[in-house]
């Protein structure tokens, strides 16, 4: 393995093999400066990259190895998990596809696990084509989840918002059963405990959002706010945590209420991701707090409608490896500070 000079591995799940995650990976290395503080090793096979990048016209050097101890620390590094010709047909989603992706995350994970990559960062997956005997999971937070030790969050993150979901990759109609003072309690915790550890943040202020219009009205439109969101929070706040709430997420946005908390937890996805998505302009990140490991991607999809067309813009997922580096340091930082504290007489 070459010197790496204290570099931070990041480790790249590919994502779906027709869609526009080679691509944002390929645009985010264009720039060489990039390998100056992180040493990329993307997970699939140099053929595959070789098709996207000829598809593109991409010129961007990568080196194939077999073994994770081939690293080279001034290189885009391509693991050749497997041999075979893969069938890609750009834009399509494929049950061929899918398989890939998974192999793909499966080996990345793994070698997260065994210590060999520092951070992940995960492309685009096809929900439904990845499904599998061995995939059978809504989304990457719930197999990561499963996969690796502690309590998942989705956050989805810009300088200046963070959003947490109490609630995840579930229909609709079942969140209002889904959401309980147990649940509630363990995601302020799991968010107060990332914005501490990851983010820095010493006494972290956290806004809650209703899940009914105007909070239920006092019970005219539902009780859920006032009988299970309210006596949670204060139950919260009685353990000294700086935790609010509920707010009715209309006018929490759109009054940029937002601006004077350092998380935001929403009770369920699209109350989350669309004020989201309207406010990061294409450079959101989605975190994957609560985990003993670090795991970062884009907050965008597969893209198959422009996928083979030189048109995916790699901002957010540039900024996802910003982000996972980022909070790499900080935990580092973080354990260092706390792993001998003073005890006080």
């Amino acid at each position: 393995m070459a010197d790496k000079n204290d570099k931070i591995i990041v480790g790249i799940s590919i994502g779906d093999l027709n869609g526009i995650g080679i691509e944002v990976i390929l645009k985010t290395f264009l720039d060489k400066r990039m390998l100056e503080f992180c040493t990329p090793v993307l997970f699939g096979a140099t053929k595959v990259i070789s098709y996207h990048k000829k598809a593109l016209n991409l010129e961007v050097p990568v080196h194939g190895i077999a073994s994770i101890t081939q690293i080279n620390h001034t290189k885009i590094n391509v693991l050749n998990i497997w041999k075979e010709e893969v069938s890609i047909e750009l834009g399509q989603a494929t049950k061929i596809s899918g398989a890939y992706a998974a192999k793909s995350l499966e080996a990345a994970v793994n070698h997260l696990k065994d210590k060999t990559i520092d951070i992940l960062l995960t492309a685009p997956i096809n929900k439904e084509t990845i499904q599998s005997e061995n995939f059978n999971f809504p989304g990457h937070t719930e197999y990561l989840e499963a996969n690796l030790e502690g309590d998942s969050l989705m956050i989805l993150m810009t300088d200046q918002l963070r959003i947490g979901l109490i609630t995840g990759h579930i229909p609709i109609s079942k969140v209002a059963e889904a959401i309980t003072p147990e649940i509630i309690k363990e995601k302020v915790n799991t968010m107060y405990t990332s914005l501490k550890k990851d983010f820095g943040i010493g006494k972290p202020k956290i806004a809650v959002l209703s899940l009914n219009p105007h909070c239920g009205d006092k019970g005219v439109i539902g009780k859920e706010d006032d009988e299970i969101i309210k006596p949670a929070i204060a139950e919260i706040r009685e353990t000294g945590k700086l935790v609010f709430g509920p707010y009715a997420a209309d006018g929490f946005f759109g009054s940029e209420t937002y601006k004077q908390f350092d998380g935001v937890l929403a009770t369920y996805h699209d109350q989350g991701l669309a004020p989201f998505k309207a406010l990061s302009f294409g450079n959101g990140v989605n975190f994957t707090a609560g985990l003993n490991e670090i795991r970062t991607s884009p907050d965008h999809g597969t893209g198959f409608d422009i996928a083979g067309k030189n048109k995916a813009n790699e901002s957010s997922f540039k900024e996802a490896l910003f982000a996972a580096i980022q909070i790499y340091k900080t935990r580092t930082e973080y354990k260092e500070l706390t792993k001998n504290p003073l005890l006080v007489k």
